[in-house]
């Protein structure tokens, strides 16, 4: 390229034919002082996805044989291929909400030199099932306010597991780094899974900045029937076993106060959520706690199993799954 853009959004996809044309379009679109590179690394699609690409002459287009994909090594490839000086992350079915998503998940940067890693705001889709919608919204209404910017940094106040894990938290579903910062200092490791919540927790603990950028706000939820959902679940509870994070065994009583719990909480809220009439009000008030129970239990599941034992993990495992079909 005759001129180094600002940045470069990688996508990564495989079989991402449902939402892609809306985010390539979304991104196309962006208002951004200083050009922008697309990238998207297909591992092997079998859908439209490579038609849809071929629609946008200007998207550089790279294939690696499914085998070769890994959420972290193809995350250090496309900071690789890339050409911008930062770097933003997209899964393939993220699609960004307005013109100026990149320029305000770029904007931290400008704040502190030791900003290397900021992480964007997820809306769920409307027609996600309501256990899903309220975990996303109360997810990331933790983070900050909509109208402001938040840092997180490790301090003296932070020694214990559970706020480490908090300053830590990430998600490459949308976020942005310094590209140089993964190529020279901290790349992505090659793990199973939860890829990002590591990469979240070595910056906050070499002492780096990490930023929730609310503004920059991707459409987002996994459309996941009740049974994939239950193996979403086991896939995260376990990586985060995996990658070191301290997570006790859970009993069945406390399954049983988890699921009453959450049931109760969300029954409240479909009854106020003006997205749904009365007749999808009513379903969720029946449907929705048997989510709970597929969550909790999947998650005790994955408390119990031994992380080290690949054949049991695979046996619950959805990646496992997807990469057998």
């Amino acid at each position: 390229m005759s001129e180094q853009p600002t940045a470069t959004v990688a996508i990564l996809t495989f079989n991402g034919e449902v939402y892609l044309r809306r985010i390539l379009e979304a991104v196309s679109s962006q208002e951004l002082d200083g050009g922008v590179e697309i990238l998207v690394i297909d591992s092997g699609s079998t859908d439209s996805t490579l038609e849809i690409v071929a629609d946008f002459p200007s998207v550089v287009l790279h294939q690696i044989p499914n085998a070769e994909f890994g959420h972290g090594k193809t995350r250090n490839l496309a900071a690789q291929l890339a050409h911008g000086r930062f770097i933003a992350y997209l899964t393939h079915d993220a699609v960004p909400i307005s013109p100026t998503w990149l320029a305000e998940l770029l904007e931290p940067f400008s704040l502190d030199e030791k900003v290397v890693a900021v992480l964007g705001k997820q809306v769920p889709r409307p027609f996600c099932f309501p256990l899903m919608k309220y975990d996303i919204i109360g997810a990331f209404a933790r983070f900050g306010p909509d109208f402001g910017t938040t840092l997180f940094y490790r301090g003296a106040f932070a020694e214990d597991e559970g706020t480490l894990n908090a300053l830590s938290f990430y998600s490459d579903v949308n976020s942005a780094t310094r590209r140089d910062f993964v190529l020279t200092t901290i790349p992505y490791r090659d793990v199973r899974y939860s890829e990002d919540q590591l990469f979240g927790r070595e910056v906050i603990d070499a002492g780096y900045h990490k930023a929730y950028a609310p503004r920059a706000a991707v459409e987002h939820s996994n459309d996941l029937s009740y049974d994939e959902f239950g193996a979403r679940i086991f896939d995260e509870t376990v990586a985060l076993r995996q990658i070191g994070t301290v997570i006790p065994p859970m009993r069945r009583r406390a399954v049983l106060r988890r699921v009453v719990r959450g049931s109760v909480g969300d029954s409240a809220r479909i009854v106020r959520d003006p997205a749904f009439r009365v007749r999808r009000r009513l379903y969720w008030l029946v449907v929705n706690p048997f989510f709970h129970v597929r969550k909790w239990t999947s998650y005790r599941r994955a408390t119990l199993v031994d992380p080290a034992d690949a054949a049991a993990v695979a046996a619950g495992s959805l990646e496992a799954r997807r990469k057998a079909s």
